[in-house]
């Protein structure tokens, strides 16, 4: 009988796959790449066209022999490795390495780890794609590029232990740009004035909000001023309007969305959310069924679902829920870029596995996101929720109050999946309103209140702006965000990310040094270029020629730009407690810190407190610039913790022009540290 052999990239998926194959097939594991550029060099450049110069990875060796071994016994080989760029690549790489050839080695792929996608996919050989394959190479060689050419120079000359990728600049950058925002901002004052009436049959008032509108009152004058004009008015119902609303069911998830959504509901970071979406594709043992690959491929950016995939949900849901809930037609999504859609969206192998079935045989942290991957799949497939909702239309003298409630009348998809921001209300609607009504006036409530500066950057809202400006790929969300952090450009607090100083600094340099490489709309482009390499219009060393000039001049002028810079130790006057000699500034993977320059005779460290020259408001001591833990700045007095005072704006030496505290710096203005007060003046005139 003829013996095959199939390579995949983990044990665990060539654990899974084994048992669908007879005995006369044998499964083995690459464990990833076996082949890469090595550390030691660029090993890609002009000087050989831009051929790639690839080994064997350290520790693969006892591998690859044993691969070897095995493809010598096999009649038929077939590579196995992941339907994407990074799997085509593995897979040509293991041709390289195994000395295979053409006519007995085929490439086989399948989007879900299944009996009958694994079978299907055997009967259905094809070569190796080399314009995946180029797409993954130009990738690579570009980011090898920019890291290998620009990391050292920064290294060496400014003297921050600074590196720098093509990919994570630009993310860095984003980030860094919301922070300007951010500190820019000025908030400005706004009063909101509500009406609560009293209902017959309605436990709660209803509220209704002056022009269903705000910010359009901007002081506590203007409040009184409209406050005194609705003394004694009538409330008359002006206008009564029902109508149905429909919310659509969701789309399944893609590789984007599943991590927007762990973030938001499962508090998981992007990481971890592949971590364990991997773990489900490749398979996990299941009670009573063996190993089980219970999700389709987690690297897409695809809605679309198989005609049999939807046809046994659409059972399921009718068998379990009713046919009322069964969607009639396809639920597509928005098109407009270019969608990978070779595979399907992210969703269930198997729909009658029903998570709390399995969750017996599911860690904790599997179960939650397994379970969130299922409802939304279900829900996909189901009919919309229906609400009927109610709009009243409020005149009281000249002024209109508008307020509005709804009630769920058929729950659709709701009864599976439920959006975390929907909030249904399921009393009444304002039953028995008519036009012309006189309400009971309860009280009016009037706040006061500030506009809020853009929201900082969570991993979910970073992936979901990297998607829409068509920067990386499904494949490079989590690893790009991963490493910023783990460089500690920026940090992670209460799933918000804050830039560090040492990501100022990167971020500052890389736009004054090497704009290009961190411009959007240029690496968005070079995004779409890979595309066309995939697609095979485009030739991947052209992709390549074409960014090189342009990066080495950069580097170049960036040598003589650098030269100029001579960054001394700077001394302070903070004495050594361990040999007297005056301590000197320098920089670590956490910003500045005081140092010994008696090194290595004397060790003694301390943290760097840098005084920005402005008293605090509380004890009159020196601001400094403090970070937090994880790295973000903020700024505090010299004396805490006996002192509480800290604010994450730069306080300014100039004082408040109305009532003489603390002013805040925030772009080009100044803004008094004390809300009520609210005095804003530019800095250039401070």
């Amino acid at each position: 009988m003829p013996k095959h052999l199939v390579i995949v990239e983990s044990p665990a998926k060539a654990k899974t796959i084994k048992k669908f194959l007879g005995a006369n097939f044998e499964v083995l594991a690459s464990n990833g790449h076996v082949r890469d550029l090595p550390k030691s060099q660029m090993a890609v450049g002009a000087d050989n066209d831009f051929e790639p110069k690839y080994i064997t990875i350290r520790g693969k060796g006892d591998l690859l022999a044993k691969l070897r071994k095995e493809v010598k016994k096999a009649d038929k080989v077939y590579l196995a490795t992941d339907p994407d760029r990074e799997g085509e690549a593995i897979s040509w790489h293991l041709l390289q390495a195994l000395n295979l050839t053409e006519k007995n080695t085929s490439r086989i792929t399948f989007n879900e780890i299944t009996k009958n996608a694994v079978k299907a996919s055997i009967k259905q050989p094809r070569e190796i794609d080399m314009d995946l394959v180029n797409a993954q190479q130009a990738r690579r060689v570009l980011d090898r590029m920019v890291g290998y050419l620009i990391s050292p120079l920064l290294w060496n000359k400014v003297k921050r232990g600074l590196s720098a990728g093509r990919v994570q600049s630009v993310a860095l950058r984003i980030i860094c740009d919301r922070e300007d925002e951010i500190n820019a901002f000025v908030s400005e004052e706004y009063w909101t004035l509500d009406a609560e009436f009293e209902l017959k049959g309605r436990k709660k008032p209803m509220i209704a909000k002056l022009n269903g509108a705000k910010k359009e009152i901007r002081s506590e004058a203007e409040m009184n001023e409209i406050l005194k004009q609705l003394e004694g008015a009538e409330f008359i119902v002006s206008d009564v309007k029902k109508s149905e609303r429909i919310r659509k069911s969701p789309l399944p998830f893609t590789t984007s969305t599943l991590q927007q959504e762990a973030v938001k509901t499962l508090n998981y970071s992007t990481q971890k959310t592949m971590q364990l979406a991997q773990q489900l594709y490749e398979g996990v043992d299941i009670k009573g069924h063996g190993t089980v690959g219970l999700i389709t491929y987690l690297r897409t950016d695809s809605v679309r679902i198989s005609d049999e995939a939807d046809k046994a949900a659409k059972e399921y849901i009718r068998d379990n829920y009713g046919q009322e809930f069964v969607a009639g037609g396809e639920n597509q999504g928005r098109t407009g870029k270019k969608i990978q859609d070779a595979h399907e969206a992210i969703r269930p192998t198997y729909v009658e596995f029903n998570p709390n079935d399995i969750k017996e045989s599911l860690s904790r942290d599997q179960f939650r996101l397994y379970q969130l991957i299922w409802k939304r799949f279900v829900a996909s497939r189901m009919q919309p929720a229906v609400y009927e909702t109610t709009s009243v239309k409020i005149n009281a003298n000249e002024f209109r109050f508008n307020s509005s409630a709804s009630k769920l009348v058929f729950e659709g998809f709701m009864s599976v999946y439920t959006p975390d921001e929907e909030e249904a209300e399921n009393g009444n609607v304002f039953d028995g309103l008519q036009t012309g009504d006189v309400l009971s006036l309860s009280k009016l409530n009037h706040s006061q209140h500030f506009t809020q500066p853009p929201a900082h950057y969570t991993e979910a809202s970073l992936v979901k702006t990297l998607e829409e400006l068509g920067i990386g790929r499904p494949s490079t969300y989590a690893p790009t965000i991963t490493t910023i952090i783990a460089r500690r450009y920026v940090a992670k607090e209460n799933k918000n990310l804050y830039v560090t100083e040492l990501g100022e600094a990167v971020n500052r340099i890389m736009k004054a040094a090497f704009s290009s490489i961190v411009d959007v709309n240029f690496t968005a482009n070079l995004e779409s270029l890979l595309d066309c390499v995939e697609d095979g219009t485009v030739s991947w060393k052209t992709v390549v020629k074409n960014f090189y000039p342009d990066l080495d001049e950069a580097v170049k002028n960036a040598h003589v730009e650098l030269d100029k810079i001579q960054i001394e130790d700077e001394a302070t006057e903070e004495i050594c407690d361990l040999c007297g000699r005056n301590m000197v500034i320098k920089y670590g993977p956490h910003g500045k810190f005081l140092a010994c320059p008696g090194f290595p005779d004397c060790k003694n460290t301390k943290p760097y407190l840098e005084k920005i020259g402005v008293a605090c408001p509380l004890c009159g001591s020196d601001i400094v610039i403090r970070k937090t833990k994880k790295g973000r700045k903020y700024y505090g007095c010299i004396n805490n913790p006996d002192c509480e005072f800290m604010t994450w704006q730069k306080p300014s030496q100039t004082r408040c022009g109305l009532c003489g505290g603390l002013m805040l710096e925030k772009g080009n203005k100044l803004v008094c540290e004390d809300a009520a007060c609210g005095y804003v003046t530019s800095a250039s005139t401070s």
